[in-house]
């Protein structure tokens, strides 16, 4: 189990791998966000079509037994879950890709998603990743926060995710090693 502990100006966090059983933490988490993240960005209907799909215990089952994601999830003192992260190593040759990563609105700003990044760029550098990429919607407001980490758009991509739905994205990507 990986424990981070920091001291914030309110509270303290914990970040830890989970383990199978707790990914009903990892759905209430996209339920709880994606609803004020993209109410401007994608229809109510388009919303909840993606959540059921990417959000069923059944397929982040299958993300972690079958496609090899690792998920982190952030705990408060209180253990109150406040943000997760998955990534997955060798995604592509020598990069790993983070596949979410998403904090509660309230604790945005307060650095917990930067300490999530960073520990993905730990366990990339440790597996001699030489990059990290990501897909953002391209009118997700994250984009600012993935560009002050040093992320840049290297392709744009419209991926069909059924019902007449699209994910209209920007790949974005950094360098870890030169």
């Amino acid at each position: 189990m990986h424990i981070v502990n920091l001291q914030y100006a309110f509270f303290i966090i914990m970040i830890r791998e989970i383990k199978r059983d707790e990914l009903n933490k990892v759905k209430e988490l996209a339920y709880a966000i994606w609803p004020i993240a993209y109410k401007d960005i994608l229809s109510e209907e388009q919303l909840y079509y993606m959540l059921d799909a990417f959000y069923s215990i059944e397929v982040l089952q299958e993300q972690i037994e079958i496609k090899k994601h690792v998920f982190y999830l952030v705990e408060d003192e209180l253990e109150k879950p406040l943000g997760f992260v998955s990534y997955e190593l060798n995604s592509m040759l020598n990069k790993a890709k983070i596949h979410k990563i998403y904090v509660l609105p309230e604790t945005q700003g307060t650095g917990i998603g930067k300490k999530l990044y960073e520990l993905v760029k730990e366990k990339a550098l440790e597996a001699n990743q030489e990059a990290i990429f990501l897909n953002v919607n391209k009118y997700n407001n994250a984009k600012s926060f993935y560009e002050k980490l040093g992320f840049s758009i290297v392709k744009d991509e419209v991926i069909d995710i059924g019902n007449n739905y699209i994910m209209d994205d920007y790949v974005m990507e950094i360098k870890i090693i030169s």
